[in-house]
């Protein structure tokens, strides 16, 4: 049992495919929440970050570009929706408000090149990195285990966010990475009476619970969204509770392809 007491409870979605599962996770204090995980065997899988042309709900875009599996990406910043931390695709910097310092230089990426998906601090991946990178973070498992502490300097650098956001429970996403290859492509209600969401900490012992070796935060709140088959799986909801139906809009996401 994990220090949080946390405890999964799988099950397979109603009229859900096969790679999507719904884990009902009690916490210590006996809240509960409802978590989607969707697998990706990396082999048969490209995946890619994308910056969406301009800011829309995930589940919309994807019915607009034939894509049927879809995760929230990186955070954005206000009023336009230009992407928050460093962003590249094919290689090549894309448009994006940096982190501020230092911070910019130690958190946590996503980056995948040549079939690889690697989630990494940015200080351990090259300067200028080939294929895609999508920053983000905290860093939430390395090697297997949880990322304590917050060394990447959320709380420092809250002024960049909407609140601090590793400060209590909220809906949430993470994508994280097996030991064979397996990409997790996770997102968790909250902010409702039956879904209290997970703090950092209880995301970080999720993701280690689901086997991730490694594994980083992307953006939550009413942002989170995991499109699977083309539908919008988790329940966005507003910071007073209200349902955004179809999800809030959002500037990046990361897609999984069938190769």
């Amino acid at each position: 049992m994990s220090p949080l007491a946390l405890r999964l409870h799988e099950r397979r979605a109603r009229k859900a495919p096969r790679h999507l599962r719904e884990e009902r996770i009690r916490l210590a204090d006996g809240a509960r929440t409802t978590v989607y995980v969707a697998r990706y065997d990396a082999r048969r899988t490209d995946v890619r970050v994308v910056r969406l042309p301009r800011p829309q709900p995930l589940e919309a875009w994807c019915r607009a570009e034939g894509q049927a599996e879809a995760l929230v990406g990186g955070f954005f910043a206000r009023p336009h929706g230009t992407p928050l931390g460093e962003l590249r695709t094919a290689g090549v910097v894309r448009e994006h408000v940096p982190f501020d310092a230092p911070f910019g230089a130690v958190r946590a990426c996503l980056h995948v090149a040549g079939g690889h998906v690697a989630v990494a601090r940015r200080d351990e991946l090259d300067a200028a990195p080939a294929g895609d990178l999508l920053q983000a973070g905290p860093l939430l498992v390395r090697c297997g285990r949880t990322v304590p502490g917050d060394d990447e300097g959320f709380s420092a650098g809250a002024h960049q966010f909407d609140s601090d956001i590793t400060a209590g429970r909220y809906p949430r996403a993470a994508l994280g990475v097996k030991r064979d290859g397996t990409v997790l492509a996770v997102a968790c209600d909250g902010r409702a009476d039956d879904e209290a969401g997970l703090t950092m900490a209880e995301l970080a012992e999720t993701m280690v619970a689901l086997g991730a070796l490694s594994a980083l935060n992307l953006d939550g709140g009413g942002s989170t969204s995991l499109v699977c088959a083309g539908r919008l799986r988790n329940r966005p909801r507003e910071s007073h509770g209200v349902v955004l139906e179809g999800g809030r809009a959002v500037s990046t996401a990361v897609v999984f392809r069938a190769r």
